[in-house]
C-alpha cells in the first residue's frame, strides 16, 4: 500500500540511462558534424571574463531565487504555492538562460565559428526530450 512499485527503481535507472545515452549520442554526432572538439567532463569552460562575470551573475541570482521562492512558498497554504517559484521551475529557467548566453557569448566571441550552433541545438534537444518525457508521463516507465 505505501512506498513504491518492486520495479519502480529499475525502470527509473533505465530512464535515467536511456536518456543519458540520448544525450550522450546527439552530442556526438552534432560534434562530429559540426567539426567541434569535444570539451572536459565537469568542466565549465568560460569564452572570456565577461562570459564569467555574467554566468556567476545568472548562479547567484539563481540561488537567490531558489532560497527566495522556498521562503516565499513554505509561508502559503501548500495548496495554494506558487508554480514559478518551485525549484524545479527556476532550476530550468537558469539553464535555458545559462546556455543562451553561452550561445551568445561562442557566436561573438569563440574561436571556432559552430561552437555557438552546438550549444543552441542542444539546449533546443534538451527542451524537446524533457517536455516529450513530461508529456508522455516519462514513456509510463515511472
Amino acid at each position: 500500500m505505501y512506498g513504491v512499485e518492486p520495479t519502480f527503481w529499475l525502470r527509473l535507472i533505465s530512464l535515467l540511462a536511456f536518456v543519458l545515452l540520448l544525450l550522450v549520442s546527439f552530442n556526438t554526432i552534432m560534434r562530429k558534424w559540426l567539426k567541434i572538439e569535444r570539451k572536459k567532463f565537469f568542466s565549465y569552460n568560460h569564452v572570456n571574463e565577461k562570459h564569467k562575470k555574467i554566468d556567476w551573475t545568472i548562479r547567484i541570482t539563481t540561488i537567490v531565487s531558489i532560497l527566495s521562492g522556498y521562503v516565499i512558498n513554505i509561508m502559503r497554504d501548500p495548496i495554494n504555492w506558487l508554480w514559478f517559484l518551485q525549484p524545479w521551475f527556476i532550476i530550468f529557467i537558469f539553464i535555458v538562460v545559462s546556455e543562451t548566453v553561452r550561445a551568445v557569448m561562442e557566436r561573438k566571441y569563440a574561436e571556432n565559428p559552430n561552437a555557438y550552433k552546438l550549444t543552441i541545438s542542444q539546449i533546443i534537444f534538451v527542451l524537446i526530450l524533457f517536455f516529450t518525457l513530461f508529456k508522455t508521463d516519462f514513456f509510463g516507465l515511472v
